[in-house]
């Protein structure tokens, strides 16, 4: 029997799966594991939700209980079904990232959990039961710096001689609408750069996006800020490598891997408070922290600096591998399990 069960249950490729398949990677090494629900890439194959509830009916060999890690809320209600309805000899770890008051039912969900784990300080102070706080990590055997990244660029198939990207939901959460904004004041005066924005709008944001795209067509950018939509999660390390700059300006984030990946990738980042952007920033040595209308500005300077830029980009590297490997989250996650185990 399993000593632990991840579960993903959406099957949606979002930012929540990508940072547990990081974590997945890792723990697939360290313990009797099963992923269940969706797959993940890189990960081992999933079982069904039933034979993930068939797997826990008895206790591991050598553990007192099985543990369900879970990060979504219906993750959590399958797990207290199996502990608290079937009475399964479960325990329940939740991951939690936001960073503001949770709606009714998701408190009382995470109420539930034996542990829970935050990803920053200040998602701690909105969840009980803390039993750490551990960051994000990222993969940084994924996410690599270009050789050349000008060569980098141009494999990528994108016009122009360097590029920049924003990544994630089209949505006005995620500022998509300010990286616009941003773009059409800084492109005319940056003629080889081209503006990609990384990811989908849902149906409900069908709107928003075409408003976007008006804005650009009138601004005659519309070559040179493109919407290739959602990547394949094999094809954004190669993308990340070759970009100049992340630029994220999100209105609210909870955690944002974006940044961080790229600083993996050598790139440094132009980025709204958000989510814990400030503390990757590693106080402008690694990315930047801007207001919305300063962000264009931001960015030129930056650029227009090759210098900075570039000592921007090692101490990016060199912090993710230091403070931020995947390697140090899935240790962490693996201590926070030890520990209920060692409780009985």
């Amino acid at each position: 029997m399993p000593e632990l069960i991840v579960t993903n249950f959406n099957p949606n490729f979002t930012g929540v799966s990508a940072t547990a398949a990081g974590v997945i990677r890792q723990q697939a090494s360290r313990f009797d594991m099963v992923l269940a629900g969706h797959p993940l890439p890189g990960c081992p194959t999933p079982v069904t939700r039933r034979d993930a509830l068939r797997l826990s009916r008895t206790k591991p060999e050598n553990r007192p209980f099985t543990i369900w890690h879970v990060r979504r809320n219906p993750e959590m209600r399958a797990a207290l079904w199996a502990r608290d309805i079937l009475r399964l000899p479960v325990k329940i770890v939740f991951t939690s990232a936001a960073i503001r008051r949770h709606s009714a039912f998701p408190r009382w969900l995470i109420s539930r959990m034996d542990a829970v784990i935050a990803t920053t300080e200040k998602a701690a102070t909105f969840v009980p039961h803390v039993r750490a706080t551990v960051p994000h990590g990222v993969d940084t055997a994924r996410f690599t710096p270009a050789t050349d990244r000008a060569a980098a660029w141009a494999a990528t198939g994108h016009p122009g001689t360097s590029g920049i990207a924003t990544i994630g939901r089209i949505r006005p959460e995620k500022g998509t609408d300010r990286f616009v904004d941003a773009m059409i004041e800084l492109l005319p005066n940056h003629p080889g750069l081209t503006a990609l924005v990384i990811g989908r709008a849902a149906k409900s944001d069908a709107a928003f996006l075409a408003g976007l795209e008006q804005r650009i067509a009138a601004a005659g950018l519309t070559g040179r800020i493109l919407f290739p939509g959602e990547l394949p999660p094999e094809d954004l390390p190669p993308l990340m490598r070759a970009l100049s700059a992340v630029v994220q300006l999100p209105r609210y984030e909870g955690y944002g891997m974006a940044p961080l990946e790229g600083m993996a990738s050598g790139v440094p980042f132009v980025a709204t408070d958000q989510g814990y952007y400030r503390s990757f920033s590693g106080q402008g040595t690694c990315g930047l922290i801007t207001e919305p209308e300063t962000a264009a500005q931001t960015l030129a300077t930056l650029l227009s600096d090759p210098e900075r830029h570039e000592a921007m980009s090692t101490a990016a590297r060199a912090a993710a591998e230091t403070h931020y490997s995947i390697e140090q989250e899935a240790t962490a996650i693996a201590a926070v399990y030890d520990q209920l185990w060692s409780e009985g």
